[in-house]
């Protein structure tokens, strides 16, 4: 099945791609010639997700599907939340984002935290909305080197690996947005048997 998945996010593209399998042959607007930002200004990941879609789906009438995710750290009132690609300003990169989540910890007992990963799917003009979670822990330092993101300083829940301690196979097995893609393409999969 051919699908769009409105991401610039190459590491995003391939954990997608591993996580649907062979079956799904994804595409992104790049790939398609939309090549403007596309406005991530929701107040939740949901609207972001949704909206994002949307947006791609409203220019060129194609099946695609769109995520958002965040970071919700219990001790900081669930942020970064739907800021945690930007937590650090807008100019910031993964490693700004981490050093700000690490000194906003400093000397917090309570660390607990979860990744949220909300995928929108427009299909046959119709949305649908898939939610993956994973609880963790955010440790005092980073470990680890492979995956993005806060993936070095999240220990999920049973686990005595960061995320980027992981295997790709491991971490998708595990991971929020391995839930949520999961929950799509079984709803794909039925949907294309109908």
């Amino acid at each position: 099945m051919d699908i769009l998945f409105v991401t610039s996010n190459l590491h995003k593209l391939k954990e997608a791609q591993e996580i649907l399998g062979d079956g799904f042959n994804l595409t992104i607007p790049s790939q398609m010639g939309i090549t403007e930002d596309i406005p991530e200004d929701g107040q939740t990941l949901e609207q972001n997700a949704v909206f994002k879609a949307g947006y791609v789906h409203k220019a060129n009438g194609m099946d695609c599907f769109a995520d958002d995710t965040g970071l919700e750290a219990e001790a900081l009132g669930g942020a970064p939340g739907v800021y945690s690609a930007r937590y650090a300003g807008p100019e910031c990169n993964s490693l700004d984002n981490m050093h700000k989540l690490l000194k906003e910890l400093e000397g917090q007992k309570n660390r607990k935290a979860r990744f949220r990963c909300i995928v929108a799917l427009i299909l046959e003009n119709r949305t649908y909305t898939f939610e993956g979670i994973l609880n963790g822990t955010i440790l005092e330092q980073k470990t680890g080197y492979g995956g993005f993101g806060y993936d070095p300083v999240f220990l999920p829940d049973g686990y005595t690996k960061t995320l980027a301690e992981l295997t790709p196979e491991e971490k998708n097995l595990i991971s929020h947005r391995g839930i949520a893609m999961r929950k799509l393409s079984d709803f794909l999969k039925n949907h294309h048997q109908k």
